[in-house]
């Protein structure tokens, strides 16, 4: 499974090269990995008005839902040339637990030493708001 969390990590660097980051200078890549193994990139859009900049994971699970994906996600690697462990910030977290797998959710970090770091969703969001019925 590692192979494939590398694999991931590797595809989020490549989309970190496509960014729109002029006011950060803050690139960032994901890929994010669906129960079906299907994947979707995405890369940070910023705007001038910050607010409006969408992070390169919320990009990733919107791909994945303008082509119709309908499973959840397994995993999603998340890359920056500036910072290793590049966590995601608080809205990509909400939106992560909005459409975790039933058995979670794989956080795909580089580490500090070119390897890779594998936390569990909950771990880094233990509280997620919940729809209650």
């Amino acid at each position: 499974m590692e192979k494939i969390y590398q694999e991931l990590l590797e595809k989020a660097k490549k989309a970190s090269l496509n960014t729109y980051s002029p006011y950060s200078n803050f690139p960032v890549g994901a890929c994010v990995l669906y129960e079906n193994n299907n994947e979707y990139l995405g890369c940070n859009v910023e705007n001038v008005s910050y607010g409006l900049t969408l992070c390169a994971e919320r990009n990733a699970i919107s791909t994945a839902i303008t082509n119709n994906e309908k499973t959840k996600i397994k995993a999603i690697a998340i890359y920056s040339p500036k910072q290793t462990k590049c966590m995601p910030c608080g809205a990509c977290r909400q939106w992560l637990s909005e459409f975790a797998s039933e058995q979670g959710c794989k956080i795909i970090l580089e580490d500090n030493n070119d390897g890779i770091l594998i936390l569990n969703l909950e771990e880094i969001f233990p509280s997620g708001f919940k729809f209650e019925k």
